[in-house]
C-alpha cells in the first residue's frame, strides 16, 4: 500500500501558504449544495461545524450528550499554546514547532507540526474576538504561563477552566449557525457505523439513545471529531462515555489506524481512592509552575508531610532534571513518579502517590506582595496570607476541586498526585488535508494521529483541536468537494445503507441475546486492569504477549456471559456500554500488538528492554523512525502493518534530554 501524505513541496515555512494559494475552492453558490456530517461536538467538532456553516455548507452534527457544551473538551484546565512571544522570552513559531517535535520524541510528521505552530497565534486572536476571558496582565496584555517540556511562557489560560471557556466560544459560534438554519443538531445520538460506497464515505448509521431507533444519514463528507480512546483502561481522566466506536468502525470499514500504542499518562492526577471508582480527576499541569513535587528521602516514611523537614525531602524532578525541574514533559514526570513509588518512597495510605507542594510558592508570592505594598513588619503568617491570595487568583478553582474531592486543604497540606491515563496520540491515519485514506472521510482533533508523535506537550490538545476546526479543515475539505460537484446524493434507502444498518442490528442482537450473569462494568474493569498493568507507563515483550492472550480470553467470556436487559429496547445504557466495550476489546489488542512490534522506547511508549543506563527512553531511529499504520483485513480478521517513513529536514534529531 502506498501512503500518500500529500505534503506540499517547498520550504516548510511556505508549505501551508502555498497550499492555500493553490488549493481548489468551492464557490459560495455551490457550497450550499453540499451536506456535511460531523461526529462529536468538542472543540474540534464545534469549531469545524461553525466555520463550515459560516462558509455556506449544510452541516449535521451528532453527539451523545444532551448539549454540545458537555463535550469532554470542557475538562481541559491548564491552557492553550501559541507562539505570540508576549513575554519577550525568546519564543517563536520555530521554537513552538521544535518543542512539539522534540516533546513527541521525533515521531510526528514535520510538516503538520509546523503548520500547527504557524496557525497558533490566529487561534488566540479568534478566541479573543469571541470574548474568551483569558487571564490578563495589569497592562492589558494576555497573560502566559509555562507548561512541561518548554523553557518559555506561551500558554494562554482562563484560570483553571480554559477548555470550558474555549468550548463556550465555539458553542456560541455553532448556535449562531443553528439559528440561521445552516446546522442541524442531533443530541443524544451515537454514530454506530460509517457507510461506504465505491470507496467513498457517503453517510452514517446513528442510534437515537433515547428511543433506541437506528437512523440513516447521508453526507457528501463525514468528519470524525470524537476524541481519544483512553477509556480502554476503564479508569482515565476522560469523561465516562468517551469511547473508540466511531474511529474503530471506520477502521473496520477500511480507514487506516496509526500509532495505536502511543498513549499519554498524565503525572498530576488525584490518586485512585477505591475499587468502586469510575473515573479519575486531573489536576492541571499548570500547577507544576509553582508546585514542587517531592517524596520523603526516608524509605516508607509515614509522617505528616508538614513534619518532614526540607533536608528530608527529595525533590526528585529538580534533582534529576535541573534544566527543566518540575516542568519536564508528562511522560518523563509520570515515569519518575512511578519509579519513586515502586522503590518504596510513595506517600499516602496506598503508597502510590507523591506530593505536589505549594508551601514555597505561597511564601514567595507573599514576600513579593509585601514589597509591592510597602508593608512593614511582615512575618511568616502575613506572607502566607498574602501569598495564598495570589495562588488563589491563579489556581483557585483547582484548589477548591481538590479539597472537595479529597477533603484535604491544599493551601495547608501538599496535594497528593499519581499518574493516570489521559490522552491518546494514536488515531486514524490522515494526510496533510486531514482526510483518511477513505475518500470523503476526515478525522480531526485527538482522533487523528498527526501532530503529537509519541508524547503530547501540555496545552497542545486545545491548540490542535481548534486549528483543525477553525483554520485547516475549512480549506482542505474544498479540495475534495470541488472535484465532486456532481457527486450523487446517495438515497438512504440505497442497498449500502440497508446493509450497513443490518450489520449494526446484528451486533445489537448478538449482545442482547447473550443473557449471561455478569455486568458490562465487570468486563471493562478487567480489561482496564490488564491494560494498566501491561500496556501503560512501562511495557515489556513478555507482558504484552500475556496481555494479548488475556484480552482474547476476556472477550470470549464477555461473548458468553455478559448481561444486557433485552426488554429495554429504548433507553438502554447497558447496551450503549456493551457496544463500546466490544470495540475496546479489539482496540486494546491492536494497541498491545503495536507496542509489541515497536522495539524501542520513545515518549509515552516505554519498553523496559530499551532504556539507557540512566533509565531514559532509548529510541531506534534506524528501524523505527516511521508511523506504524495498521490496516484491518476483513477477510482474515487480522491487522496488517504499513509504514510511513518520517523524515526531518528542519530539525536536528538528537537524544531527547531535559537535564
Amino acid at each position: 500500500m502506498i501512503l500518500n501524505s500529500k505534503i506540499p513541496d517547498g520550504p516548510i515555512i511556505h508549505k501551508w501558504e502555498q497550499y492555500k494559494s493553490k488549493v481548489r475552492l468551492v464557490s459560495p453558490n455551490n457550497k450550499k449544495k453540499f451536506e456535511i456530517i460531523i461526529i462529536g461536538s468538542g472543540l474540534a467538532g464545534s469549531s469545524a461545524a461553525a466555520t463550515l456553516a459560516e462558509l455556506g455548507y449544510n452541516v449535521k452534527i451528532f453527539y451523545y450528550q444532551d448539549s454540545p457544551r458537555r463535550a469532554h473538551s470542557i475538562a481541559a484546565q491548564g491552557g492553550i499554546n501559541a507562539a505570540k512571544n508576549y513575554q519577550n522570552d525568546g519564543d517563536s513559531i520555530y521554537r513552538l514547532f521544535y518543542d512539539t517535535i522534540k516533546g513527541g520524541d521525533y515521531r510526528s510528521r514535520e510538516a503538520n507540526v509546523y503548520r500547527l505552530a504557524e496557525i497558533s497565534s490566529n487561534i488566540i486572536d479568534q478566541c479573543v474576538a469571541q470574548g474568551i476571558p483569558f487571564a490578563r496582565e495589569y497592562n492589558g496584555l494576555l497573560n502566559n504561563r509555562s507548561f512541561g517540556g518548554v523553557q518559555v511562557s506561551r500558554t494562554f489560560y482562563a484560570a483553571g477552566q480554559t477548555g470550558q471557556q474555549l468550548l463556550l466560544g465555539a458553542y456560541g459560534s455553532l448556535m449562531r449557525q443553528v439559528s440561521k438554519g445552516k446546522i442541524q443538531l442531533y443530541s443524544r445520538h451515537e454514530m454506530m457505523d460509517i457507510v461506504i460506497k465505491n470507496g467513498k464515505s457517503v453517510g452514517i448509521i446513528s442510534r437515537n439513545l433515547i428511543n433506541g431507533k437506528l437512523e440513516r444519514h447521508f453526507g457528501h463528507a463525514v468528519i470524525l471529531a470524537t476524541g481519544g480512546y483512553s477509556n480502554v483502561f476503564y479508569l482515565s481522566t476522560n469523561a465516562m462515555n468517551s469511547n473508540v466506536t466511531a474511529i474503530w468502525q471506520a477502521y473496520k470499514r477500511g480507514a487506516l489506524f496509526a500509532n495505536p500504542c502511543f498513549v499519554q499518562i498524565h503525572p498530576t492526577c488525584i490518586p485512585i481512592s477505591g475499587n468502586y471508582q469510575s473515573k479519575l480527576t486531573l489536576m492541571s499541569e499548570s500547577l507544576r509552575n509553582d508546585g514542587r513535587i517531592w517524596v520523603p528521602k526516608k524509605y516508607n516514611d509515614n509522617r505528616d508531610p508538614n513534619l518532614i523537614s526540607e533536608d528530608e525531602r527529595d525533590y526528585y524532578l529538580e534533582r534529576r532534571y535541573p534544566a527543566f525541574g518540575n516542568l519536564v514533559p508528562r511522560d518523563v514526570a509520570a515515569r519518575a513518579a512511578k519509579e519513586r513509588c515502586d522503590a518504596g518512597f510513595g506517600v499516602g495510605s496506598s503508597k502510590m502517590a507523591v506530593y505536589l507542594d505549594f508551601r514555597d510558592a505561597i511564601i514567595k508570592y507573599g514576600k513579593i506582595e509585601c514589597k509591592i505594598n510597602k508593608l512593614k513588619n511582615c512575618d511568616h503568617n502575613l506572607y502566607y496570607k498574602l501569598g495564598k491570595k495570589v495562588i488563589k487568583n491563579k489556581y483557585g478553582n483547582l484548589f477548591s476541586m481538590y479539597k472537595q474531592i479529597t477533603g484535604v486543604d491544599p493551601y495547608n497540606n501538599p496535594m497528593m498526585i499519581y499518574p493516570a491515563v489521559h490522552y491518546t496520540m494514536g488515531g486514524l491515519w490522515i494526510d496533510y488535508e486531514l482526510m483518511t485514506n477513505i475518500k470523503g472521510l476526515y478525522s480531526i482533533g485527538e482522533c487523528n494521529f498527526s501532530d503529537h508523535g509519541a508524547n503530547r506537550l501540555g496545552a497542545s490538545a486545545l491548540m490542535q483541536g481548534l486549528a483543525d476546526g477553525y483554520f485547516i479543515l475549512p480549506y482542505t475539505i474544498g479540495s475534495y468537494l470541488s472535484e465532486h460537484l456532481n457527486l450523487e446524493h446517495v438515497d438512504i434507502n440505497d442497498d449500502v445503507f440497508k446493509e450497513t444498518e443490518l450489520d449494526v442490528i446484528n451486533t445489537i442482537n448478538s449482545i442482547i441475546n447473550i443473557q449471561g450473569s455478569k455486568s458490562v462494568n465487570y468486563f471493562h474493569k478487567k480489561l482496564g486492569q490488564i491494560m494498566w498493568n501491561k500496556c501503560s507507563i512501562s511495557r515489556s515483550k513478555e507482558g504484552l504477549e500475556e496481555a494479548i492472550k488475556e484480552i482474547k480470553i476476556l472477550k470470549e467470556d464477555f461473548n458468553k456471559n455478559v448481561f444486557v436487559n433485552q426488554n429495554d429496547k429504548n433507553l438502554n445504557i447497558e447496551l450503549e456500554k456493551a457496544m463500546r466495550l466490544l470495540n475496546f476489546f479489539d482496540m486494546s489488542e491492536l494497541m498491545c500488538k503495536d507496542a509489541l512490534n515497536r522495539n524501542e522506547s520513545c515518549g509515552g511508549h516505554f519498553r523496559v528492554e530499551y532504556q539507557t543506563k540512566d533509565n531514559e527512553p532509548m529510541r531506534d531511529d534506524i528501524n523505527f523512525s516511521h508511523v506504524s499504520v495498521w490496516e484491518y483485513s476483513k477477510k482474515y480478521q487480522s491487522h496488517i502493518l504499513h509504514k510511513e517513513k518520517l523524515s526531518y529536514n528542519d530539525v536536528n534529531i538528537s537524544q531527547r534530554s531535559y537535564k
